[in-house]
C-alpha cells in the first residue's frame, strides 16, 4: 500500500455465488449480466467494484440483485471470463470498502 493504488481492493475470498444471466456481444465487447445472492446485492453499487471469478471489475448498472459489467477485449483475452455462458455460476467477492462501511454503520457500543 506504499505505492499508488491503481485498481480495486480485494482480498481473494469468495463471498457468494452468482448466476450469469446474459453474455451478449456489444461490438468488440461483451455485456455480462449477473444475479447476485440477495444477501450480497446491497453491496453492489453502480460504477462500483466487484470481483467475478477472481477478476476485479467495475459495474455498469445495478437493478435489485442483478448487475451488469462491460467486458473489453483485453479482459476477455487475458482472463477466463470470455468462456462464460448464461446459466454459469460465478464466484463473487464484494467490495472491501462496502464491507467496512456496513460494519461502521451497524456497529453497536455493547458488542
Amino acid at each position: 500500500m506504499a505505492d499508488r493504488l491503481g485498481g480495486h481492493l480485494v482480498s481473494g475470498h469468495v463471498d457468494g455465488v452468482g448466476e450469469v444471466l446474459r453474455f451478449d456481444p456489444v461490438g468488440d465487447n461483451r455485456l455480462l449480466e449477473i444475479r447476485a445472492p440477495e444477501a450480497l446485492s446491497r453491496y453492489v453499487a453502480r460504477k462500483g467494484s466487484i470481483t467475478v471469478n477472481g477478476v476485479s471489475l467495475t459495474t455498469n448498472s445495478v437493478s435489485g440483485a442483478c448487475f451488469s459489467i462491460n467486458l473489453i477485449p483485453h479482459t476477455l483475452e487475458a482472463t477466463t471470463l470470455g468462456g462464460l455462458r448464461p446459466g454459469d455460476r460465478v464466484n463473487l467477492e464484494i467490495d472491501l470498502i462496502a464491507r467496512y462501511c456496513e460494519r461502521m454503520l451497524n456497529c453497536r457500543d455493547d458488542v
